[in-house]
């Protein structure tokens, strides 16, 4: 194959010795001798050589592909074998699109090589042949800018790579981030979600910059090598002239550089730097196992390929337990996307598992997995929620909305938060669930730091809004689990929190809803329910009960209150979850009050204000 592409290639070359050629005799020979026939029997015979070199190029591209195609053969096979051998679950993409792009690439490698190869070796025979004088004008730019070009080839294809990884990462991200923009809204997490996707977007730029400023280099290649040797020509014709080179000659050789080499220079410097960096970042990923996937510069590679982002694993949405393996902490699936693959499972070390929970019934709902204490004595574990010292303010010029905070809710106990609306309440619970980073102090969740994975992993956040996605009622409750929930189970759940009654007028767990024929309300339920079912012991209700009526809303809380080794803190909506819980919670700005319901009636004015005298103040 090698020697038919070639063969048709010499035709291209001898179209090219005889433009400049042809052209020269026409001058020297013809016209400027007064003999016009002789003239135009060399343009003719140029004419008929521009004819035979378009056939030759014509059969080039059946020789190219008689080339190409084993190639990418080899890569199937090769490509099939190692998605066989180690369950590579990139191989798909290697089949349906790497394969491809290295096809083409190396299809485009070959043209543009062979085109310069065979244009320049016509046309320095063609120059050699008109007068060996002119080699010495055009072949010192000319080597100088096919050097200058090689040099930057490989800089160029890492710039590249580090392009297209940058570019992947964004739209990775993006495919993310816009779909659950809603989600990213009720959480609260505009900022932080902001401050990810601008790191990308700035790395992107980098990637972009380099690249350009090596395209420069490619730019200043193509001048040197195909450009400057027209000026060196017109500045040297007075002395290639008087040195014994033809009016005819001089021509001829601005016509080799003018319309042959340069635009073959042209097409290998933007091909050869385009197709060549391509291929070998393809090829890079087909013929090394498991790295079918690029990396982001700066990040490491994820189990699958994907590339980590900036948050931590506990940075999920409001109303998710911890970031699903694949899917970009810190965003969520839209309300409504149907779940993606395999179950979620909880992202924490497994060391850090709790213990297997006692044997129950199999109609009873699961109990809370118990943590290890990581402070504390054997006998003494920690406390669910530990805040120290905490202080967190939205700018540093804003009024602080905790300062200096401390705050222990032990294990099994019962919070509610209360104050004026804007005070700060949803605040409280993204500082808990790693949402917000305090200014100072700390956050565990049973003795675990928040932000943190371990921390992710023991609390579950629902929010106002309550999303819910398209698929069956079944696993939407299931969210949260490791494995599908019995029947049982979940029925005995749905029963606890209150969403037996819509459990049974839909049609039972396996039914498929569609989140925007549900209320507001019946969104809160499945929600709830959702919750009830993690395996997270800490539950963050931040208002997930707005939409409830209060006999429902007592009902769902009182649930959370009795799960089996859970530990519950409401963010109230109605003064009535203040009277349900052990301990309350009054935000006032930086002056906050943690105390019992009665307490709080005597002690505090704005408490008794938002309980609006529902009950009489005792006297001193």
């Amino acid at each position: 194959m090698v020697g038919r592409l070639a063969g048709w290639s010499s035709l291209e070359a001898g179209q090219t010795f005889l433009l400049g050629y042809a052209l020269a005799r026409a001058l020297d020979a013809g016209f400027l001798a007064g003999d016009t026939r002789v003239g135009l029997w060399w343009l003719g015979g140029a004419g008929i050589a521009v004819g035979a070199g378009a056939l030759g190029t014509g059969r080039v591209y059946g020789a190219v592909a008689a080339l190409v195609e084993p190639v990418r053969d080899r890569l199937v096979t090769e490509v099939v074998a190692r998605g066989v051998r180690t369950a590579d679950t990139g191989a798909l993409s290697g089949l349906t699109q790497q394969v491809e792009l290295a096809r083409d690439a190396l299809a485009g490698v070959v043209l543009v090589s062979r085109s310069f190869v065979f244009t320049a070796v016509g046309a320095l025979i063609g120059l050699c042949s008109l007068d060996p004088l002119l080699l010495a004008v055009v072949v010192p730019p000319l080597l100088t800018g096919a050097a200058l070009f090689a040099v930057t080839l490989r800089p160029l294809a890492r710039r590249q790579e580090s392009f297209l990884a940058a570019d992947e990462a964004l739209a990775e991200d993006l495919g993310a981030v816009c779909p659950g923009l809603r989600d990213v809204t009720a959480a609260g997490a505009e900022a932080r979600v902001a401050t990810s996707t601008g790191e990308l977007i700035a790395g992107e730029q980098r990637a972009a910059r380099a690249l350009a400023r090596w395209g420069v280099a490619r730019v200043a290649a193509l001048a040197v090598g195909g450009q400057l040797p027209i000026v060196l020509l017109l500045a040297t014709a007075p002395w290639l002239l008087g040195h014994g080179v033809t009016p005819g000659a001089l021509v001829g050789a601005l016509a080799y550089v003018t319309q042959s080499l340069l635009p073959a220079l042209q097409n290998l410097v933007h091909g050869l730097g385009t197709s060549g960096s391509r291929l070998a970042v393809v090829l890079r990923r087909l013929t090394a196992p498991g790295s079918e996937h690029l990396t982001a510069p700066g990040s490491e590679q994820r189990p699958g390929g994907r590339a980590p982002s900036a948050t931590p694993a506990e940075h999920a949405p409001v109303g998710t337990g911890t970031a699903r393996p694949g899917e970009r902490p810190g965003t969520s699936r839209p309300s409504d996307a149907p779940p993606r693959g395999a179950r979620p499972r909880e992202e924490h070390a497994e060391d850090t598992r709790p213990p297997a929970s006692p044997p129950r019934h199999e109609n009873q709902p699961s109990a809370i997995p118990r943590p290890l204490p990581r402070r504390g004595s054997p006998t003494t574990p920690p406390p669910a929620l530990s805040l120290t010292g905490l202080s967190f303010s939205y700018g540093p010029a804003g009024a602080p909305v905790l300062d200096g905070f401390h705050l222990d809710v032990p294990a099994g106990a019962h919070l509610a938060v209360v104050g004026p609306s804007g005070v700060g309440k949803s605040t409280f619970a993204a500082l808990v669930a790693g949402l917000l980073r305090p200014g100072q102090g700390a956050v565990q969740v049973y003795g675990y730091d928040v932000p943190g994975p371990d921390a992710a992993a023991l609390r579950v956040l629902v929010p106002q809004e309550a999303y819910v996605h398209t698929g069956t009622l079944a696993e939407n409750l299931a969210l949260y689990r490791d494995t599908p929930v019995p029947e049982a189970e979940l029925l005995t759940a749905a029963e606890a929190v209150g969403l037996a009654p819509l459990l049974r007028a839909l049609g039972g767990p396996g039914t498929r809803i569609e989140p925007a024929a549900l209320s507001a309300g019946e969104r809160q339920l499945i929600a709830l329910t959702r919750a009830y079912l993690s395996p997270a012991p800490l539950a963050l209700l931040d208002e997930a009960t707005c939409h409830l009526d209060p006999a429902a809303e007592a009902r769902a809380e009182r649930a959370f209150a009795e799960r089996p080794g859970g530990t519950l803190v409401v963010v109230a909506h109605r003064i009535s979850s203040a009277r349900r819980a052990d301990r309350v919670l009054v935000m006032d700005g930086a002056h906050t009050t943690c105390a019992t319901h009665e307490t709080l009636l005597r002690s505090s004015a704005l408490y008794r204000d938002l309980v609006g005298n529902w009950t009489a103040t005792p006297s001193p």
